[in-house]
């Protein structure tokens, strides 16, 4: 099965490097260029697009708030958003996640981590940032968020593996480390975790890392 992917920047000679790129990899293509955030999002709706490889400095609408956009949309809940930018912050790591981004990456990662980048991303897997950056976004999700913390999902509706798991998530690990630590098999672990996503309402595994340190239930460190 081909990912069909969208390519969200402002600067054209970059578009055309990635999409070389890309297409260059059989199981992958470039389906739509966008050159503002507002282009993105109208072509993440129209042009069927698996994942969005989102720059977030865009004229006219930014990378960020187009990613919210396309991650409220019901009609596009299997779109992904990755975010690749050259503006590697604290602060956009944790705005990127928050906004429903499934990845964070600087735009000098190499061609083969970010051809893995969106594989793993479109499956839904776990690809919350580059290692430099899993502790900063921890540190940076358990500030206050501006978001109403009575509004997210209650942890109660885990059950006490699950919650386990879900601190697991938090901590970067991949279901094959999460099967190691508990003595299980990976099938189960993934198991777990994608029974504590449908709880918890998540899209894939970086929301359940907002939810863990938004809701309390991990802080920096603890995981």
């Amino acid at each position: 099965m081909t990912i069909r992917v969208l390519l969200a920047d402002d600067q054209a000679l970059l578009r055309g490097t990635f999409r070389m790129l890309i297409d260059s990899a059989p199981d992958l293509e470039v389906v739509a260029e966008a050159g503002t955030g507002r282009e993105a999002v109208r072509l993440a709706r129209t042009a069927r697009v698996d994942l969005v490889l989102m720059d977030i400095r865009m004229p006219e609408l930014d990378g960020l708030e187009a990613t919210r956009l396309i991650t409220a949309d019901e009609d596009l809940a299997g779109v992904k958003v990755l975010v690749l930018t050259t503006f590697e912050s604290e602060e956009y790591v944790a705005e990127a996640i928050r906004a429903g981004a499934s990845g964070f990456l600087g735009k000098g990662i190499n061609p083969e981590e970010l051809l893995d980048a969106i594989r793993v991303v479109a499956a839904g897997d776990a690809l919350l940032s580059p290692a430099a950056t899993k502790a900063l976004i921890g540190r940076f999700l358990a500030q206050p968020a501006p978001a109403d913390r009575a509004a997210l999902p209650r942890l109660d509706v885990l059950t006490a593996r699950e919650q386990e798991v879900v601190t697991l998530v938090a901590a970067g690990l991949s279901n094959d480390d999460i099967a190691e630590r508990l003595f299980v098999t990976p099938l189960t672990a993934k198991t777990h975790v994608n029974r504590a996503m449908a709880k918890l309402g998540a899209r894939d595994r970086a929301q359940v890392v907002v939810i863990a340190y938004e809701s309390g239930l991990v802080r920096p460190g603890s995981a």
